[in-house]
């Protein structure tokens, strides 16, 4: 792919987001309420989308822009003796879905990050979300997936291009955290 034909595609990308608007603003709200009403976020993906979930995390405990109180997010794919503990003694498809058992508590919120929504481990995710009656939000590539219709709100990105759906899901992260930051400061 060249250059112009890879900007195209992301541009077609973000250009189709209204698509999703209602999506969109369906998702934030359940982060927003998540966040207002004292619960956290439980944020997972794996190799690009695990970046995504620590820079969700970071921003959120951290900051984003402004000033304001940290919030409480954990991104479940950034413990590599967690993962590994979970890897060797479950297998690594009960990776996240083991953390969201110990730590989960009702009011929070389980946000899986996947551009081809078919990890096993991220399925298990939203299954335990589920099982445990925690909403979740997953951020979806490629037409969802397996994973498309498993979360309480789900933003599956147009197109079919992987890195373009992550390219959109980092995007939204970023709208989200202005949200946040708006509402939190």
């Amino acid at each position: 792919m060249t250059f112009e034909e890879s900007l195209a595609d992301t541009l077609r990308t973000f250009g189709a987001l209204g698509e999703i608007r209602p999506a969109i603003d369906a998702a934030g709200a359940l982060i927003l309420g998540t966040l207002e009403g004292g619960g956290k976020l439980l944020i997972c993906g794996n190799g690009g989308s695990a970046a995504e979930a620590a820079h969700f995390s970071t921003e959120l405990v951290g900051r984003y822009k402004g000033k304001r109180r940290s919030l409480p997010a954990v991104a479940l794919s950034s413990d590599g003796s967690l993962l590994s503990c979970i890897g060797n003694d479950y297998g690594f498809e009960q990776a996240f879905a083991r953390q969201i058992e110990g730590l989960g508590k009702t009011g929070d919120l389980v946000i899986v990050i996947t551009s081809s929504g078919d990890s096993p481990n991220v399925i298990a995710a939203l299954k335990e979300a589920d099982r445990l009656g925690l909403k979740s939000v997953a951020f979806l590539g490629r037409g969802g997936g397996k994973a498309k219709g498993m979360a309480t709100s789900e933003l599956i990105i147009p197109g079919m291009r992987g890195a373009s759906a992550q390219e959109a899901h980092l995007f939204l992260i970023h709208y989200f955290c202005e949200m946040i930051d708006s509402r939190f400061s």
